[in-house]
């Protein structure tokens, strides 16, 4: 059986350190013109989240303005000690991206998502065609999951965010959110047969 495209290993950002994230923070909200330090380390992160819960990538831009604008603004809110500031950011994101959608019909069109997220062109045309099958019956797959679990995925393979980060934009136990996590993915491997050659 094949994996599902390495939705496993798929890392798109490494993680900064709690205690680096809570120093430029802290920084920021000393210093409110350092906020752009925290903008440049979270909005590809953020935007990568939003595109997926948007129907355009304009409408993800804008979105992702609001998220950055509301987390300056709601800065000297942020407590360490209720969880990573990872989490908070994406709660606010989160927030943001349901308002969106009311305000529309939904929409979660992984076909738009940057081609870094799905993988690289990389490859003989024989090779990409086939990579091109195997990333649209994943797709499939991942469409017909409910739009909590779809949510668990954007939040782990689009932001980029851990499991703790996870539990505190869904309001969860980090164990559950590992767990669930798990279960998703299995059950997409499981799902995921490779058509034969």
């Amino acid at each position: 059986m094949a994996s599902a495209v390495g939705l496993t290993r798929v890392r798109t950002v490494e993680p900064v350190s709690t205690v680096a994230e809570d120093a430029l923070v802290a920084e920021a909200i000393a210093r409110p013109e350092a906020f752009g330090e925290l903008y440049e380390l979270f909005m590809p992160r953020v935007y990568r989240y939003v595109r997926t819960r948007t129907a355009s990538a304009e409408e993800a831009a804008d979105v992702t303005q609001c998220v950055f604008v509301k987390a300056m603004s709601s800065l000297s809110k942020y407590r360490a000690s209720r969880g990573p500031f990872a989490g908070w950011l994406f709660r606010i994101a989160h927030n943001a991206a349901v308002d969106s959608h009311r305000r529309r019909k939904p929409t979660l069109n992984w076909d738009d998502l940057p081609e870094s997220i799905a993988e690289s062109n990389i490859g003989s045309p024989e090779d990409l065609v086939l990579r091109r099958e195997r990333l649209d019956h994943l797709r499939v797959l991942v469409s017909r999951l409910d739009t909590n679990k779809r949510e668990l995925l954007a939040l782990r393979f689009a932001a980029g965010l851990t499991s703790r980060e996870i539990a505190a934009v869904v309001g969860k136990g980090e164990g559950a959110v590992k767990k669930q996590l798990f279960r998703i993915i299995a059950s997409l491997k499981e799902q995921y047969v490779e058509e034969p050659d």
